[in-house]
């Protein structure tokens, strides 16, 4: 037999890794769903707390016109990525040498994005340019929109009957001059978006085999979502002044699993499958745009939302080089080409025009899924220090992407160390650089609406553990 690596030894380094193995930027993957907590040995517990900053600047698009693809740059964006924080908790126990029982806390999908400063995502307050902008170039001024409008009403309070001229003026122009109205009436106000989930999963798993080297693992997983969206500027067409509230609400999945370990050379491997949720939230959603044909939409209409967070596979992998060093990989699948978020209302007003076809439009959807890959090493430096490095691909989820959060993946480099403070508690550290792909943003009609380069961020981890042996003999 060759060498026989210490796993408790090894599993110091590799814990620092979880410290600051976050920040996946596809779709609205945030935490990376980590399991690993319930697969370590005796009794453990952890609490990490994470930080990601990130700058996301770029520029909006001068065209008007009805070409959607073409773009020309026009004024700058200033960062629009919020700096947020998120926790992860996780306690497991052996109830024997057969079964082990864990529950794990995390924040595993949100964004959060704030456009400010002269630019097409924020109501400059300029009727003018909104009415340019919804009519394509057709009408120049905010007077003239009005005008016809009011002379098409004129006619029908007085029993006249529209030639199909005027009826499609109206029908254009009509939302045009609601909308140029509520910009001038939010001026200042810019595009927010702001979504965050929580989930609880409580797990039961059970060894066999001759070693006890196989385990499965499975339970239910309860799943909170939230979230706030506002639209404003140009750049959202008859959508600008849209507000959408989503009450926060909770429902149910689960998770199941298979793991193998081989301690000799601190062998782990576990293949995760975690359900997709189905949601049906309260909304209060407001579309200046349909303020004439519903009253109700100028001042907050209420309905339902069903919202179906995706399914996601994670493989972890980690195996001893020597018995001072650890290699370490993280493989992670989202499907979120099938996620959609479609607001009642706003679905409905998409529908008045043709060109979004019968179904109308979502406010947001991806074209791809998710692939995330990340490596790393550990390597005991003391028996009471080790530190680590990784470094990870995220493909993203598809080029151009929505405008409410404009990053086509990125690739990253992380450091971390842990220091075992006692021979139980321990505290781990770790940052990574982020750098994001080159995306151009669009709204929900495939309008190209942005255009956003070279942008870059930062993720910072602190992690405190505690672990203990635990002797069924």
């Amino acid at each position: 037999m060759g060498a026989n690596f210490n796993l408790k030894t090894l599993t110091v380094a590799l814990a620092a890794l979880s410290a600051a193995s976050i920040a996946s930027a596809a779709g609205l993957d945030r935490s990376g769903q980590d399991i690993t907590a319930f697969l370590q040995d005796g009794v453990y517990a952890e609490a990490v707390y994470t930080y990601l900053d990130a700058d996301v600047s770029g520029y909006d698009n001068a065209y008007v016109g009805a070409d959607k693809n073409a773009y020309q740059q026009g004024n700058k964006i200033d960062d629009i990525a919020e700096s947020y924080d998120f926790f992860r908790y996780g306690v497991k126990a052996d109830i024997n040498d057969t079964f082990s029982v864990g529950v794990l806390y995390d924040e595993p999908f949100g964004a959060a994005a704030d456009y400010s400063g002269d630019n097409n995502f924020v109501a400059q307050g300029d009727r003018d340019a909104t009415i340019n902008a919804i009519s394509g170039g057709e009408v120049k001024d905010f007077a003239s929109a009005a005008n016809i409008v009011g002379k098409i009403q004129d006619k029908v309070e007085n029993g006249g009957t529209l030639t199909a001229i005027e009826q499609a003026q109206l029908k254009k122009l009509g939302p045009a001059v609601a909308v140029a109205q509520a910009d001038y009436n939010m001026e200042g106000e810019g595009t927010n978006v702001e979504v965050r989930t929580e989930n609880i999963t409580a797990i039961l798993g059970a060894k066999f085999g001759e070693n006890k080297e196989f385990q499965v693992y499975g339970g239910p997983v309860a799943q909170r979502v939230q979230a706030d969206v506002k639209l404003r500027g140009t750049a959202y067409q008859a959508a600008n002044g849209y507000t959408m509230n989503i009450n926060a609400g909770q429902d149910y999945g689960w998770l199941a699993g298979i793991a193998y370990s081989k301690p000799e050379i601190a062998l782990k491997a576990a293949l995760t499958y975690r359900s997709e949720i189905d949601h049906n939230l309260n909304v209060s959603e407001i579309f200046p745009a349909l303020a004439g044909a519903i009253p109700a939409a100028a001042t907050g209409m209420n309905g339902e939302i069903d919202i179906t967070t995706p399914k996601s596979v994670n493989f972890d992998f980690q195996t001893g080089i020597n018995p001072t060093m650890l290699a370490t990989a993280k493989v992670r699948w989202v499907p979120w080409s099938d996620f959609e978020i479609v607001p009642p209302l706003y679905n409905t007003g998409s529908k008045a025009d043709p060109t979004n076809g019968p179904d109308g439009l979502s406010l947001v959807s991806y074209d791809k899924d998710q692939w995330l890959v990340e490596l790393g090493l550990a390597k005991r430096l003391t028996p009471a220090l080790a530190v680590t490095g990784n470094i990870g691909w995220d493909s993203g989820a598809g080029n151009p992407v929505t405008s409410l959060g404009p990053i086509e993946g990125y690739y990253s480099a992380g450091l971390g160390a842990k220091y075992n403070l006692t021979e139980n508690w321990a505290i781990s550290a770790g940052g990574k650089y982020l750098w994001f792909g080159d995306a151009k943003g669009q709204i929900p009609n495939k309008f190209a609406v942005s255009n956003f380069e070279d942008n870059d961020g930062f993720a910072l981890g602190v992690k405190l553990s505690y672990q203990a042996k635990q002797n069924f003999n």
